[in-house]
């Protein structure tokens, strides 16, 4: 059945749904159609709407007259950067901080997926530069939405990031997008990584806002307001290169005080002569942020932090916690290396034995197959 002349029917489309809308009557205005799709949709952010401009085979183009609207067409809704902020915000504020599961990838760096009217943007960029040669002019918040997008993938790897590894980043995003590379640059992508680099510093404020403890460790610079603090720029708190989870968040639903009840508990159980090693192992699990927070923020020598966590002298828990630091298997990864370290080290005993003429069968022995 044809509608009728007055009624609308819409595709909209959100970043995780699409749905189909149909209006009685065209809405007078742009601003009137967004209060229905907020009511309809139950959405509370701000944003704006684009649609499939049939003028011009379909290509996103933003709606400002409500009379350019087709009577069937298909609407894009795109957050606002102060929406996208809120809402990122937000989002962070309402979970725990997960521990890292992945180091910095040894190859190229996985470009995220960005907003949809970005990545459409994107690949008629792409096919344009491919033909002439000609560079996409981003708007100011598409360009904003590539940045937050990459800040947070990076901060998924690393909260403070080199400088080496951030031009790996904006290399591999020209790599993936050459409609983004940059004219009159050697490389093409020097004025993404700074770029990349002053808003990680952003992202980490953010962060640093919604109580991560990996970022608010280095709260307290000197500033206008505390000038009477330590300089911004010594002291920071940061992983060592093999570090992936630094200083995680409490476990949700934890605190100091419950925490440091779970470590009393490991002391009495590590005490009795059988001991249950699950039991031993899920508590120190449990309690790592907390082991973490101690080690980082006090730096107790070595047997103060024993006396603590006594379970660390068992070989079992040396392992687990190597493995929750770096996501490596600590005996893996010895093995690997004394294999590749091996034959330099049979050079080198054979060159000792051959000098003192005394270890020379017993090395023999040894290195004999």
């Amino acid at each position: 059945m044809a509608a009728e002349p007055s009624e609308m029917i819409l595709r909209v489309i959100e970043a995780d749904r699409v749905i189909k809308l149909k209006l009685s009557s065209r809405p007078s205005s742009v601003d009137q159609l967004i209060n229905i799709l907020k009511h309809k949709l139950e959405l509370d952010n701000d944003f704006s709407l684009h649609y499939e401009d049939p003028d011009f085979d379909g290509k996103l183009t933003s709606l400002v007259d409500i009379n350019e609207l087709p009577q069937k067409a298909v609407v894009h809704i795109s957050l606002s950067n102060d929406s996208s902020a809120v809402a990122s915000t937000e989002t962070l504020s309402n979970m725990s901080t997960p521990e890292r599961l992945s180091r910095w990838p040894s190859g190229p760096f996985p470009i995220p997926s960005f907003s949809f009217v970005v990545e459409v943007m994107l690949t008629e960029g792409n096919r344009e530069f491919e033909k002439n040669g000609t560079p996409l002019r981003l708007a100011r918040d598409q360009k904003h939405d590539i940045l937050e997008q990459l800040a947070s993938t990076i901060y998924g790897f690393k909260a403070y990031p080199s400088d080496k590894e951030l031009a790996k980043a904006a290399e591999a995003l020209v790599a993936k997008h050459p409609c983004l590379k940059e004219a009159g640059s050697d490389t093409g992508w020097n004025g993404w990584k700074n770029s990349i680099k002053f808003k990680m510093g952003n992202y980490r404020t953010k962060m640093r806002r919604v109580g991560c403890k990996e970022v608010t460790v280095n709260a307290g610079k000197r500033s206008r307001r505390n000038p009477d603090n330590e300089p911004s720029h010594t002291n920071i708190k940061r992983p060592k290169r093999a570090e992936v989870n630094f200083l995680p968040n409490f476990p949700q639903g934890e605190d100091s005080s419950s925490l440091e009840h779970l470590r009393d508990l490991i002391v009495e159980e590590v005490k009795k002569t059988e001991r249950n090693l699950p039991l031993i192992s899920k508590m120190m699990q449990t309690t790592f942020a907390l082991r973490r927070q101690t080690i980082v923020m006090s730096c107790p020598p070595v047997k103060q932090l024993l006396d603590l966590w006594p379970a660390l002298r068992m070989q079992s828990e040396v392992f687990a916690e190597f493995q929750r630091i770096t996501n490596q298997n600590l005996s893996n990864t010895f093995y690997a290396e004394l294999d590749r370290h091996t034959p330099r080290l049979m050079a080198l005993f054979r060159q000792k034995a051959s000098r003192t003429g005394k270890n020379a069968d017993a090395l023999a022995e040894i290195f004999s197959p």
